[in-house]
C-alpha cells in the first residue's frame, strides 16, 4: 500500500456516464440541481456531459456558467479528434472548447485491437492522434485529463502499446492519466499491477474509472488507490451503462473510514445518505434499501441473538457507526425476533414495557404467530406499534368496521367505477356509507374517510403514498393469501401498515384501518371516543350515498 498524505480527487460522472444507464433520464434542470448538490458535498470535478453529442448537454454547459460552485470544477467530455490532419478543425474538440469548462476530459484508444479494427490506423497514427488532440486543447489554456479507454484489456493484450499511448497523452500535456476498465472485467490484483506500472512509467497522477460488469467496480477503485492512484471517477449510486459505474457512495466512506485517507473538500460525511437519496429522487427512482452504508437495511438487525448483542455493543454486528454516513441503526420485528428485538423497538418508540415475566414472552409469541400467517412488520412499523400498545392495554381502536361490501364494475364501453359500502361503528353510533372510486381499494379508502370524517376531522390530512400487494402462497393460485403494505403520510411524517387475507379487499381494509387508527392514536393517545360534532346528521343509508 502506497503511503502518501495527498488527498484523493473525486471526479463525478453521474451527469454524463451515469445517464447512459437504462431507464436513466435527466433534464437540464435536473442536471443543474445535481451539480449544485455534488459541489455542496465536496466533489473536486463534475463531468457535465458531452457537448458535441446532443443539444441537452450543450444547453447544460451554457446554463452551468451561472452556477456559483464553491469547490468543484466543471468538466466537459469528448473523444480525440477523428484524424490527425483535422485536429484543429475537429467538431468534437471545438465543441469541448465552446463549453468553456476549465477542465476537458478526452478519451483515446489504448487497446491495440480497437485502434486497428475500429479506427483502422497504425500504432504510430493512434499515438499521434492522442498527442495532438491533448496538445491542441492544452494550448487553448485548458487542463486536460486523458481517459485511457479499455486500458486494462489493452494492458493485458499488449502492454507495450497501452503504455505508449499513455506516454503520448503525457507528452501532449495531460495532467491526469485515467485508467478505464471499460468492459468492467478486471480483477483487483490486475488493477493493482497495472496502476503501479503506469505510475512508474508516466510520472503523472493516475486515476481509475471502473465499470461494474463483474461487480468489482468499487473493489477495483479501492485497489487502484492502494496502489498509488490519487484520482477516482464514478457515479452516485453506481448508475451507468450496463451494470453501472463505480459507486462513489460506497467508495467515499471506504476510503475515509477504512483507509484513513482524505478528500480535498469532503468535510461532512454524514451527508452521504442524503446525497444518495437526493439523486434517487431527481431520477424518480426508489432508493436501494440494501445499499451498503446508506441503504435503509444497511444497519437493520432481525435475528434475536444479533439484536441482543447490538444492544450491548453495536460494533459487534456493525462495521461502522451508521451516524457517520447519515444513516441509523434499525431493529426489525419478525418471526426471528426475540425479547431483545421487542424491547429495543419499544425503547425506540418510547414505549415502556413493565418487567412482568410473561408479558414480553406473550408479545413475542403473538408477533411470531402473525408472521407465520403472513404478516410482515419490516415495512409496517405502525401496525407493530398498535399491536404493542394493544398488548399493553394502552390502545383501543377508534372505530370498528362492522360490514363491508364492494361492487366491482367492468364495462368495455364506459369508464369503470367501483363502489364500496361500509357499516362503521364509532362509539355507540353507526355510519352506513357508500363511496365510488377508481378501483376497489380507492373506493374503500373514500368510504372509510367519509364514515369517519365527521367524528375525526384530523384524518383529512392523511394521504395514501404507496400501495403494494404480495402473493404469499403462489402455488395455491387465486386462493392464495396476499399481503398488502400501505404507506401513508400526513405531510409531516410517513408510516407503514399491513394487512393479510385470502381476500385482497379484506387485506387492504385491514391496512387502511391500521393507518387511520395509528394517525388518530398518535394525535389523541388514549383520548376517549369523541362525541358527534355535527348537528342533524341523517343516518339514513340512502341519504348518505
Amino acid at each position: 500500500m502506497t503511503v502518501t498524505t495527498k488527498p484523493i480527487e473525486l471526479y463525478d460522472t453521474t451527469l454524463r456516464d451515469g445517464t447512459q444507464g437504462e431507464h436513466i433520464n435527466l433534464s437540464v434542470q435536473d442536471k443543474l440541481l445535481i451539480a449544485e448538490k455534488l459541489d455542496e458535498f465536496g466533489m473536486d470535478y463534475i463531468e457535465g456531459g458531452w457537448p458535441s453529442s446532443n443539444p441537452k448537454d450543450e444547453e447544460f454547459f451554457i446554463k452551468a456558467r451561472l452556477l456559483k460552485l464553491k469547490h468543484a470544477k466543471l468538466c466537459s467530455f469528448g473523444s480525440t479528434a477523428r484524424t490527425v490532419a483535422t485536429v484543429e478543425s475537429d467538431p468534437n474538440l471545438l465543441g469541448l472548447l465552446q463549453s468553456e469548462t476549465p477542465v476537458i476530459t478526452i478519451f483515446g484508444k489504448t487497446w491495440k485491437a480497437h485502434s486497428a479494427k475500429s479506427l483502422g490506423i497504425s500504432d504510430e497514427e493512434n499515438a499521434e492522434l492522442i498527442y495532438r488532440s491533448v496538445a491542441f486543447l492544452k494550448a487553448q489554456g485548458r487542463e486536460v485529463f486523458f481517459d485511457a479507454e479499455h486500458f486494462f484489456d489493452g494492458f493485458k493484450d499488449n502492454r507495450e502499446f497501452a503504455l505508449k499511448m499513455l506516454l503520448s497523452a503525457v507528452q501532449g500535456g495531460a495532467s491526469r492519466i485515467v485508467l478505464c476498465d471499460t468492459n468492467g472485467g478486471s480483477l483487483p490484483n490486475e488493477v493493482t499491477e497495472a496502476v503501479a506500472q503506469v505510475l512508474a512509467v508516466t510520472g503523472v497522477p493516475a486515476g481509475i474509472h471502473s465499470h461494474n460488469d463483474s461487480d468489482l467496480a468499487v473493489a477495483n477503485s479501492i485497489a487502484a488507490v492502494m496502489a498509488g492512484a490519487t484520482h477516482i471517477q464514478g457515479t452516485i449510486n453506481g448508475i451507468g451503462e450496463r451494470c453501472g459505474n463505480a459507486n462513489l457512495i460506497s467508495i467515499i466512506p471506504n476510503i475515509m473510514l477504512k483507509l484513513q485517507r482524505s478528500f480535498s473538500y469532503v468535510e461532512h460525511l454524514n451527508q452521504l445518505s442524503s446525497l444518495s437519496k437526493f439523486v434517487y429522487e431527481i431520477l424518480n427512482m426508489p432508493s436501494n434499501t440494501r445499499a451498503p452504508f446508506v441503504g435503509k437495511s444497511a444497519f437493520a438487525h432481525k435475528g434475536g441473538i444479533h439484536v441482543s448483542a447490538v444492544m450491548k455493543e453495536s460494533s459487534l454486528y456493525e462495521h461502522i457507526d451508521p451516524a457517520l454516513v447519515g444513516n441509523r441503526q434499525r431493529v426489525l420485528v419478525s418471526e426471528l425476533a426475540g425479547q431483545s428485538n421487542i424491547r429495543y423497538k419499544a425503547q425506540e418508540l418510547g414505549i415502556g414495557i413493565p418487567e412482568k415475566k410473561d408479558l414480553i414472552k406473550n408479545i413475542v409469541h403473538h408477533i411470531k404467530e402473525l408472521e407465520h400467517e403472513g404478516y410482515q412488520f419490516d415495512g409496517a412499523e405502525a401496525s407493530f406499534e398498535l399491536i404493542l400498545h394493544r398488548e399493553l392495554g394502552n390502545f383501543k381502536p377508534f372505530f370498528e368496521v362492522l360490514e363491508t361490501k364492494v361492487h366491482i364494475e367492468s364495462s368495455k364501453n364506459a369508464k369503470n367505477v367501483d363502489q364500496a359500502v361500509l357499516k362503521v361503528k364509532v362509539g355507540e353510533e353507526i355510519e352506513h356509507i357508500a363511496a365510488d372510486g377508481d378501483g376497489p381499494v380507492n373506493a374503500l379508502d373514500k368510504a372509510l374517510r367519509k364514515a369517519l370524517i365527521h367524528f375525526y376531522p384530523e384524518i383529512k390530512s392523511i394521504k395514501l403514498v404507496d400501495y403494494k400487494v404480495r402473493v404469499l402462497e403462489e402455488k395455491k393460485g387465486t386462493s392464495a393469501k396476499v399481503r398488502v403494505l400501505i404507506e401513508s403520510s400526513n405531510g409531516r411524517y410517513t408510516w407503514g401498515t399491513v394487512g393479510v387475507s385470502t381476500n385482497i379487499i379484506e387485506a387492504s381494509l385491514q391496512a387502511l384501518q391500521d393507518s387511520m387508527n395509528y394517525h388518530l392514536f398518535t394525535l389523541k393517545a388514549s383520548a376517549p371516543v369523541p362525541e358527534k360534532t355535527r348537528q342533524g346528521h341523517n343516518q339514513n343509508f340512502s341519504s348518505s350515498i
